[in-house]
């Protein structure tokens, strides 16, 4: 049973006189722990017609390049070859997603989407919503606990968002059962794009080709459990000590596909707290609470993606320091090609240049220094926001905006003030050095980097 909070009628209307259910993939990329897909499948049963599967692919999507596209379209490959075992076609279009769903559902006795959170995502299900002739329901199938279920408003902190989720999780934290669909929909005759040809796929679609692709991640389902199975049986061990040691590899690496919605986070957590490892429950903080935090922070803040969606004690110290003298300061060229006086930060940043991620205490660090490092606070949030969305897989998101929003006082208190940050917490070099590895961090950037010349 799929839990009732987690869907919301869109559209209420009776069923139209189609020929098929529509499911409207969009957030949720795959075919295994999609609570839409199998509502969408239970709906297809109910009413004996089969199941289409849509996912509309837009080259115009905020500040996605090459690289991105790249591992979403090898994701989608697997998703439809794995959707097709299950009886279940496929329709892969160049066209905006909103639109395409609309066309589709000329012919559907009633859609199903799955739920994003950012501006774009919204936009696109309200269009549909206004438009759409059938009912448009939607199911929540990105997060452990439904949105406004969790708060039905924007948290300070995860110290006022914890107790929430905690007193819930044990309602959410259930396996998804998977449905088996009576009449398939492989021999409707529907116009789609060849998803088997990656190259060509990508060659229709204008987008940045500069931002070249990411060797060290393939995208879909099977590398994500891939990943997370090594992780519990290898990396598990001591997390809570080594997980913040940039010099190690003590990370699940699930962000990239959790972005894509290539793995559902109710299935990574199901399989970490199988494993029963002595620190999984640092691991399903950070799954859980800190991720859907960032999902609250999103969701109920329209300014997450600016200056002005920083709490208003962040906004006031540091634009009270706004004029303090910066002991280094770089042009946005400079920070983007690595060009400082500090081998930390220039790895931090090489390392998302070139594998497509950074290490998250490092992200932390790298968006300090780039606070510290700018004329000014507002240009300084901009410019971490533009190189984290270029450069990341995993940007673009909550967790993404968020992350950076953090490092300018989101979710965190007033600390010593001090010049340039005021009261946002500081981070430094040599606090780095107290606590880890960083000549080995650096040589481990620089093993990539050399990696990465020998394969261009």
């Amino acid at each position: 049973m799929i839990h009732l909070s987690r869907i919301k009628i869109l559209k209420n209307c009776p069923p139209s006189n189609g020929r098929y259910i529509l499911y409207w993939m969009q957030a949720s990329q795959r075919s295994e722990y999609n609570h839409a897909l199998e509502y969408a499948i239970e709906k297809a049963n109910e009413l004996s017609k089969p199941l289409v599967v849509f996912f509309g692919i837009t080259d115009r999507f905020p500040e996605a390049n090459q690289r991105h596209y790249a591992f979403m379209v090898e994701g989608l490959f697997e998703t439809a070859s794995a959707l097709n075992k299950r009886g279940i076609q496929m329709i892969v279009r160049h066209v905006s997603p909103e639109k395409g769903a609309f066309e589709l559902s000329q012919n559907a006795v009633l859609t199903v989407t799955d739920r994003g959170y950012c501006k774009i995502q919204k936009k696109w299900r309200l269009w549909l919503a206004r438009k759409i002739c059938c009912p448009l329901i939607q199911v929540e199938s990105d997060v452990i606990i439904p949105v406004e279920t969790a708060s039905p408003k924007e948290e300070y902190s995860a110290g006022t968002f914890r107790p929430k989720l905690q007193k819930l999780l044990h309602a959410y934290l259930v396996p998804l059962r998977k449905r088996t669909l009576k009449r398939d929909s492989i021999s409707l005759t529907l116009e789609t794009l060849n998803i088997q040809d990656m190259e060509s796929v990508l060659k229709q679609l204008k987008v940045d080709p500069v931002v070249s692709r990411v060797k060290e991640f393939k995208g879909g389902t099977v590398s994500a459990q891939k990943r997370l199975l090594y992780f519990i049986r290898e990396r598990c061990k001591d997390l809570d000590k080594l997980r913040n040691d940039p010099s190690l590899d003590y990370l699940s690496n699930m962000s990239p596909y959790l972005h894509f919605g290539q793995v559902s986070p109710l299935y990574i957590a199901l399989q970490v707290k199988k494993a029963d490892f002595k620190d999984s429950h640092v691991y399903l903080e950070e799954l859980i609470i800190r991720r859907e935090l960032a999902i609250n922070f999103v969701h109920y803040n329209s300014h997450y993606d600016c200056f002005e969606g920083l709490p208003s004690w962040a906004r006031k110290t540091l634009l009270d320091h706004k004029k303090d003298k910066r002991e280094y300061t770089y042009s946005l060229d400079s920070l983007e090609h690595a060009d400082t006086h500090d081998p930390y930060w220039n790895a931090a940043q090489n390392e998302m240049v070139l594998g497509g991620k950074m290490h998250g205490y490092m992200r932390m660090y790298w968006g300090k220094k780039i606070l510290e490092w700018s004329p000014e606070p507002e240009e300084a949030f901009l410019r971490a926001l533009y190189l984290n969305n270029k450069y990341s897989l995993d940007g673009r998101d909550p967790n993404g905006f968020t992350g950076v929003a953090w490092c300018f006082g989101k979710h965190d208190r007033a600390w010593k003030e001090r010049p340039v940050f005021g009261k946002v917490r500081y981070m430094n070099a040599k606090g780095l050095e107290r606590k880890y590895n960083m000549n080995g961090y650096v040589k481990k950037i620089n093993q990539l980097q050399y990696r990465y010349n020998l394969k261009t």
